[in-house]
């Protein structure tokens, strides 16, 4: 928010610098993150002084261009060449010396400096208007009051302000600091803190008074809870021009542009009073009636940005007794606002609920200076006041008389809140005893009136403008902010509690498996969780029944609804990177996928792996090798050990993201879900190389967790003892057939049974395939003779050849 400083001290007469105060306003909440240079004429003009001409003569060698001698007050005239047709002997000019900065409309700066234009020096230039930027008129140079002293500087004639504006980084709830007036309001009570005491001078409204009732325009309020305050007034006889240098100078210097001498008197008491206003030209309300109310759903309505726009049912709408004129709180509409050709208007001036305005100016993706205040809270007892104050500056500035009475539709009046602040509670909050003459001194700079003390605290009556001051510590923040945070002293020691923390707690978890995925050479990513719509075809009905959470003001149309699952924004970043030569990727992500069912809106966390390209970079000591499942795999198993999560079951059930994959589940509940993603999905993406990819189900997994056992056993003392097989089986045969069938035949000694190697292929029978595993073997009550071993491979051979028809080879 911009706050001008000269603005500021029409309110509160103080001259400190821009400095001084930005610390004050910091101190204050109201923090000011910079300060910049205001100038009404950009450059100041300096260097520009007032010139006589005392002789012009036509340039011997150039037909357009005169020889002039120009007094600027200096001991001897110089000479300047000028090219204006209307530049004349005895004429007073403006002369931008030689040094002189001037600047073009788009900012950008030239220096005069000494010429030689056709064989005649110059030395300076005589100025038109839109030169100076005091106009936009290029037809000749500006020819100044005759009374005027050569040597002049023009600045002292054209009144150039210089100001400073205040950047602030104003917080949502401070609502009564959205204008010039509200800030000063500030400024007084941090100034009577430090004992400085200042009177807010406030814009007077006593010489209000009705010239004539000859426009009288009816109001009809609908929905009081939509419009709980609704105030407007008629003037007519009016000229609509541009509006006088003061005020454009003081909307310039916020950066608003000023239109014309009635939208700039609306703006410049919004941003004066923190209210927002609206003038419609009176002679567009049809039926001589406004009429406040909401309007079908699917009305069209076009804005004043010359957008046709669809209204919603709950859009709160300003219209006349046929159509609609304004959203109301918004944005105005493009065939009722105030043209060159108004004479007359309807100013309105209301409180609208701040839940309807926010609603409705993010349904249709609009920004005002309007609906900012209004969302957030304006003070409804301002209304009146700011009517009679933008009344009185637009008869100002545009002439006119008022000529109806105020409507002021307000049936249910607004109350004061009332708060009980607990003296114990000042205390406990903010660790240090504040005086009570100290905080009741405070409270009233901050117009928060004390009704009642007690023996444990007070009654307060907090005004109408402090729509964030609701509770007891807000008006504890209120007293520490204008206190001062910098007079709070520290403490000689420091006060802490244990906390009770459980091992399997959400972010513990997350913290122990990232860290595991990061040593491994993984990175973790962060996507949008806003997604395509069109990635839900992609799905081709893998996710059941879940439809989509449709966004109802998206960002764009590719962000429209809720991912529903991880995958997608995981391919995006896969994408992204790949078709910046980065082929070789591991990363990982925690998040949220969202979906709706049996009208639900149902939200699942999830962490998400995806794995690309080769597992090393190349080098001259080893060849690339490409990832492959079995990497993927091993990860996998490699964070459920890590989460102590045994005894799965793996199956092919329910992998239609994946042309191979595998689901792990436990007790019937899926853990986790990998595979090599499809190639229809990967065309959509445009990535051709593959990409592994595993889906954790995050709830599911800290259910599981809750209930692990810690198991654990004595370091065997006795070695272990490893036999190789060498098996020749059919090729439906897996290798999770040999291993459970291993531990099932032999439980006691059978420690690990691996696979080393596997062939198809060549002096095979066919339907073959071989595999050579290796069986390790301990007893934890001695060494294994071997009549021992030998009795446990046989047995385990023997299985083998009975259930899976294996042979040795």
């Amino acid at each position: 928010m911009k706050i001008s400083y000269n603005w500021l001290k029409q309110f509160i007469n103080i001259d400190w610098d821009s400095q001084k105060m930005s610390e004050l306003l910091t101190d204050l909440g109201l923090e000011v993150e910079g300060i910049t240079a205001f100038e009404s004429v950009k450059g100041g003009l300096e260097g520009v002084v007032v010139g006589h001409v005392l002789s012009c003569e036509q340039h011997s060698n150039a037909d357009r261009l005169k020889l002039t001698s120009v007094d600027i007050g200096l001991p001897s005239p110089v000479q300047i060449i000028c090219g204006a047709p209307n530049v004349a002997k005895g004429q007073k000019v403006p002369v931008a010396t030689i040094g002189t900065k001037l600047y073009t409309p788009e900012g950008e700066a030239w220096t005069i400096k000494k010429g030689k234009i056709r064989g005649e020096e110059s030395h300076g230039m005589i100025c038109a208007e839109d030169e100076l930027g005091l106009g936009k008129s290029h037809d000749g140079i500006m020819v100044l009051d005759e009374a005027l002293l050569p040597g002049t500087p023009c600045a002292e004639i054209f009144e150039v302000e210089n100001d400073e504006i205040f950047e602030i980084g104003l917080t949502p709830n401070r609502a009564d600091a959205m204008s010039h007036f509200g800030v000063a309001r500030d400024i007084k009570a941090g100034l009577q803190q430090k004992e400085i005491t200042k009177e807010l001078i406030t814009p007077s409204t006593s010489h209000y008074n009705i010239d004539s009732r000859a426009l009288k325009i009816d109001v009809d309020v609908q929905d009081n809870d939509l419009a709980p305050r609704y105030c407007g007034v008629t003037l007519s006889n009016l000229i609509v021009q541009p509006s006088p240098d003061w005020l454009k100078n003081r909307l310039n210097a916020i950066g608003i542009t000023p239109k014309n001498n009635i939208v700039d008197a609306t703006n410049y008491v919004l941003h004066e009073l923190g209210q927002p206003l609206h003038a419609f030209d009176a002679n567009k309300i049809k039926g001589g009636k406004i009429v406040v109310k909401t309007l079908p759903k699917g009305t069209k309505f076009t804005t004043l940005d010359g957008l046709e726009r669809e209204l919603h049912e709950e859009d709160l709408m300003i219209c006349d007794a046929e159509k609609p004129m304004c959203i109301a709180g918004v944005f105005g509409g493009l065939h009722s606002g105030v043209t060159e050709h108004t004479t007359s208007i309807f100013l309105e001036s209301a409180y609208f609920n701040p839940v309807s305005i926010r609603k409705s100016a993010k349904r249709h993706g609009l920004n005002t200076d309007a609906s900012f205040r209004f969302e957030r809270g304006i003070d409804i007892e301002n209304v009146e006041y700011s009517l009679k104050r933008a009344a009185l500056l637009i008869k100002e500035i545009a002439g006119g008389d008022i000529t109806s009475e105020i409507v002021d539709l307000y049936p249910n009046k607004r109350e004061d809140f009332e708060v009980f602040l607990a003296f114990e509670k000042i205390n406990k909050l903010i660790g240090q005893e504040i005086p009570q003459d100290t905080i009741k001194s405070i409270l009233a700079s901050l117009d928060i009136k004390v009704k009642n003390v007690t023996e444990t605290g007070m009654g307060l009556s907090v005004p109408s403008y402090r729509v964030d001051v609701q509770r007891q510590v807000d008006v504890i923040e209120e007293i520490l902010r204008v206190y001062g945070y910098n007079n709070i002293a520290f403490g000689q020691k420091l006060n802490a509690s244990i906390a009770t923390t459980n091992a399997f707690e959400d972010h513990k978890i997350q913290y122990a498996i990232g860290n595991l995925l990061a040593a491994k050479g993984y990175y973790e990513i962060l996507t949008n969780s806003l997604s395509s719509p069109n990635y839900n075809d992609l799905l081709e009905g893998a996710l059941g029944e879940r439809t989509p959470v449709q966004m109802i003001n998206p960002l764009s149309g590719d962000l429209s609804v809720l991912r529903k699952t991880s995958l997608f924004s995981a391919l995006e970043a896969a994408s992204y990177n790949i078709n910046r030569k980065r082929q070789n990727l591991k990363f990982f992500e925690f998040g949220k996928t969202y979906h709706a069912a049996n009208d639900e809106r149902i939200e699942e966390k999830y962490l998400s792996i995806l794995l690309t390209g080769a597992t090393n970079e190349a080098s001259w000591t080893e060849a690339t090798k490409k990832t492959g499942f079995f990497q993927l795999k091993s990860i996998v198993e490699t964070i459920l050990l890590k989460l102590g999560i045994v005894n799965t079951v793996a199956d092919t059930h329910d992998v239609h993201l994946f042309s191979e994959g595998l689901r792990i589940t436990k007790n019937q509940k899926e853990l986790v879900s990998f595979g090599v993603v499809k190639q229809s999905i990967l065309k959509s993406f445009d990535i051709k190389q593959e990409i592994l990819f595993a889906d954790f189900k995050w709830d599911t997994i800290l259910k599981a967790i809750q209930k692990k056992e810690v198991l654990f056993t004595e370091i065997p003392k006795y070695p272990t003892v490893k036999r190789d097989l060498a098996l020749l089986l059919n090729e439906e045969v897996t290798f999770k057939d040999v291993l459970e069938l291993a531990f099932k035949t032999e439980r006691k000694m059978l420690k690990e049974v691996n696979l080393f190697d596997v062939y198809q292929g060549k002096n095979l029978p066919e339907g073959k395939k071989s595999y050579a595993v290796s069986f390790t073997l301990q007893d934890n009550k001695g060494t294994l003779t071997d009549k021992q071993i030998d009795k446990v491979m046989t047995k385990i051979t023997q299985t083998y050849e009975r259930e899976l028809e294996a042979t040795l080879r």
